[in-house]
């Protein structure tokens, strides 16, 4: 193989979710351990007849980024882990201007597509390295690197956080 098609290859597979999209063909990962999260709306990927199911292991498979941010809901800076909302969306090849978040209790918020874009929000699955609790807003929890820009620390941004995330709805 020509070491052209080699680099190609590994930056692929590499990168699930950019391997996923350039292989249309493939059909998409499905869950194999209990769905942690759920896509649906205006998405053009679909696994189920739900939308887009993860499990905790697919999420993990997406590129991890990670940032230490002060929280109303912590103290000190907790280190937050997880795939970029912006990773997530692209997976499901998203194509609304709003993402719905919704939690395990049926809280939502709308979240401005561009955000996703715009800053580098995760969805987080771990904090200080360990796997959230429902008790401790997990498993999956938005969160907004606050720390990283003086305009993310107004309300808006901490108030489009979701904790105990289950769906997103792109609308």
């Amino acid at each position: 193989m020509s070491g052209h098609l080699l680099t190609r290859r590994r930056l692929l597979l590499a990168t699930p979710a950019l391997a996923f999209a350039a292989t249309a063909k493939a059909a998409p990962p499905t869950p194999t351990g209990p769905v942690i999260l759920t896509v649906s709306g205006q998405i053009g990927i679909t696994n189920s007849p739900q939308g887009f199911e993860f499990d905790m292991a697919m999420l993990a498979a997406l590129p991890q980024h990670e940032f230490r941010t002060r929280t109303p809901w912590h103290t000190g800076t907790p280190q937050f882990t997880g795939p970029l909302l912006r990773t997530v969306l692209d997976t499901v090849q998203a194509k609304g201007h709003t993402v719905r978040a919704v939690a395990l209790n049926d809280y939502k918020v709308d979240i401005p597509a561009s955000d996703a874009k715009d800053w580098d929000v995760i969805v987080a699955r771990l904090v200080d390295g360990q796997p959230m609790r429902v008790r401790d807003r997990g498993p999956l929890f938005i969160i907004y690197p606050f720390d990283s820009k003086a305009e993310l620390r107004d309300p808006r941004y901490t108030n489009r956080s979701a904790w105990q995330l289950r769906r997103i709805e792109v609308v």
